[in-house]
């Protein structure tokens, strides 16, 4: 029984670490075509629905999700800043709270549970139909036509997502914290601009790109590779935001860590100027 139970471990573990090589290959094929195939998915006609299905139609939940987020903060640190009389700086920890950490994170992970089981739904039904294997004998790469172009999409749209998240949280947390409590509107965007500096903001713009990229080749990879029938596909769209959500904490963790050694290396200090005063 404990050498079956073994046997049954060392299968798992292999299954994993080829399905992990699997995925390598696929993403490597992803980056060959992106470079030789330029004309077959950068077509107009192939990007733009992309951009509006997966832009467009989700601007207005990570929009909603991003003001909320500001609010709640506001709500949660009012009273512990205002014991210290200190209510006048929540903007600066708010704007820095959503602008690095929690606008970029929160946005990857609605963009990989609306767009990211949509894609692989939508190959996973290409697939379970031949329509992927039509594609083949006409001569076409699906990669080319079909994955590159998702996955391009996905990198290009989850920043320009992020900007808009970030920017309604920083109005959801002064929404709660000039028009609920009542802090002076001047302190709250001067601190604000003290606290939160341009490094600080791109450093969150360059993880959703990280974002995009694990979001659009972990969706299409499951959608590739799904199981035949109904059932197959609905596992494949699970999987890919299961997948996706856990990538993007575990890329969150090792970016922030880069990104803030990175700081210290190019100026050498701690940003405290929303402390200072």
């Amino acid at each position: 029984m404990i050498a079956a139970k073994f046997a049954n471990l060392g299968q798992r573990v292999f299954d994993e670490l080829e399905g992990f090589g699997r995925f390598t290959f696929f993403s490597m094929s992803t980056l060959s075509w992106f470079f030789r195939g330029i004309s077959s998915w950068s077509r107009p006609s192939q990007l733009m629905p992309l951009f509006y299905q997966i832009g467009t139609k989700s601007l207005g939940v990570v929009m909603i999700v991003g003001t909320f987020i500001g609010m709640v903060l506001a709500i949660e640190a009012y009273n512990q800043f205002a014991s210290i009389g200190q209510e006048a700086r929540l903007g600066g920890i708010i704007g820095m709270s959503v602008v690095k950490q929690i606008g970029p994170v929160l946005a990857g992970v609605m963009i990989a549970g609306r767009v990211g089981g949509s894609v692989s739904a939508e190959l996973g039904t290409m697939r379970v139909t031949e329509q992927i294997d039509a594609m083949r004998v006409m001569g076409a790469d699906p990669i080319a036509y079909l994955v590159v172009p998702r996955v391009v999409t996905c990198v290009l749209m989850l920043p320009l997502l992020t900007v808009f998240s970030n920017l309604m949280g920083v109005m959801g947390g002064w929404y709660i914290c000039v028009r609920g409590y009542g802090v002076n509107p001047s302190d709250y965007w001067d601190f604000s601009a003290r606290f939160v500096t341009n490094y600080d903001i791109l450093s969150g713009l360059v993880k959703t790109g990280f974002f995009g990229l694990a979001i659009g080749l972990i969706s299409c990879y499951k959608g590739f590779n799904c199981d035949s029938g109904a059932a197959g596909v609905g596992r494949a769209a699970t999987q890919a935001f299961v997948t996706s959500f856990i990538a993007i904490i575990v890329m969150n963790f090792f970016l922030a860590k880069f990104l803030r050694d990175l700081y210290f290396l190019l100026y050498g200090h701690v940003n405290v100027g929303a402390f200072s005063g």
